[in-house]
């Protein structure tokens, strides 16, 4: 039998003729060039075989005259598999859009529940979520990780210690831990004020105990300021100490800035792709292209798929490419001294505490060796020098 394969592509009829003269009709398609197989027997005057789709005009023209009926009993092949599709594309659309209704449904947020915060924190909560875009009818793909909520909620609210984030299917779980205000303690530890290092004292404020300084007094580290014993003899009562001592300190800074120094940067340019991860293999969806950047950064984020409560093995991956390049910046020797003061503010805030104050700074020296400008600058500053110490039972013997 010859192989017809090749005429699927082009369709196949299976055809039905019966009458007298089968084989002086058969003979005549031949010769028409009408290329017929499957030529099946079923009585004296019946046979089928099936026959390309495309000589259906050249057939015609062999019938007509030729005394024989023709049935077509079926097609075969693309042309009529389309046919088939077209005919129930209703049927195949509707399963088509219920999967991917569900596949969307299913990676949606549709429920928020938060555990463990009283009504005033779940309102601050929910108030932060809408602000990060975690909300109900969200697509999941674009929502921060769970260690991004998380870190972002614990900035943002004050009123919590610790919050877990967990997605469950469609729904985020927040279980909050509360800020409690600590218990006052029925008995505080006895304890006196001590200066933690030189200053001279300019001001003060003694919440308890007795004060053994005064105003303009220079202190050396670990002189006592305020003790937390009254008394003498059997009629010492003894407290803890409590109070700032603000004190005039200070600090000595060397900081040395460079005239010219080179580093990267983002500059704003930035390309982004798009694929579905599915068993490894990233098949690209969005960004086609190479990255045409030198030097860039590259961030990778990945979504997982899910169809009602099972995660498919289907990931949404997202790539960012961000240009870097190099820039130069030049100082002048004057921006240079600016730059390097503004720096040993900084460190010496940094020492003094947020409260703390620089009252007077002085450059000492300041020279240009091998393209830097060093400095040495004399800070005079106020801070709290009050510095906590246990009383023990052998300071009261």
């Amino acid at each position: 039998m010859k192989n017809h394969w090749i005429e699927f592509f082009t369709g196949i009829v299976t055809v039905k003729a019966t009458g007298k003269g089968l084989e002086r009709f058969l003979n005549n398609l031949l010769r028409k060039k009408v290329a017929v197989w499957s030529v099946k027997k079923h009585g004296p005057h019946s046979i089928t075989f099936q026959m390309g789709l495309k000589s259906i005009n050249k057939f015609r023209e062999v019938v007509r005259g030729s005394g024989v009926k023709i049935e077509f009993q079926r097609g075969a092949g693309a042309p009529f598999l389309y046919k088939r599709i077209l005919k129930n594309s209703g049927f195949a659309i509707g399963i088509f859009l219920f999967f991917g209704l569900v596949l969307t449904l299913s990676n949606m947020v549709w429920g928020i529940e938060i555990k463990g915060a009283n009504p005033a924190t779940e309102y601050q909560i929910r108030k932060q979520l809408d602000k990060m875009d975690i909300k109900i009818g969200e697509f999941q793909f674009f929502s921060k990780e769970l260690d991004e909520i998380q870190a972002g909620l614990t900035n943002n609210i004050d009123a919590i210690t610790w919050i877990g984030v967990e997605l469950k299917g469609t729904t985020y779980h927040f279980q909050v831990v509360e800020k409690n205000e600590p218990e006052k303690m029925e008995e505080e530890k006895p304890q006196n004020l001590i200066a933690a290092k030189k200053a001279t004292i300019v001001d003060y404020f003694i919440e308890e105990g007795d004060q053994v300084f005064t105003i303009h007094d220079v202190v050396k580290k670990g002189q006592l300021l305020v003790t937390g014993v009254y008394g003498k003899d059997n009629n010492t009562k003894i407290v803890s100490a409590r109070g700032e001592i603000w004190g005039e300190t200070w600090y000595n800074s060397k900081v040395t800035i460079p005239l010219d120094s080179t580093f990267q940067v983002f500059n704003g340019n930035e390309k982004q792709k798009h694929y579905l991860k599915l068993f490894g293999y990233e098949i690209p969806v969005w960004g086609f292209g190479k990255v045409e950047y030198k030097e860039y950064e590259k961030e990778e984020n990945e979504k997982k798929v899910k169809f009602l409560k099972w995660e498919l093995p289907l990931k949404i991956t997202n790539k960012t490419y961000r240009e870097k390049e190099e820039v130069t910046r030049s100082y002048t020797e004057e921006e240079a001294i600016k730059a390097g003061k503004e720096k040993a503010r900084k460190d010496i805030q940094q020492k003094i505490g947020e409260d703390g104050k620089i009252k007077k700074e002085k450059i000492l020296r300041q020279s240009v060796k091998n393209g830097k400008v060093i400095l040495n600058i004399d800070f005079t500053t106020i801070e709290n020098i009050a510095e906590v110490q246990p009383i023990t039972q052998g300071d009261l013997e």
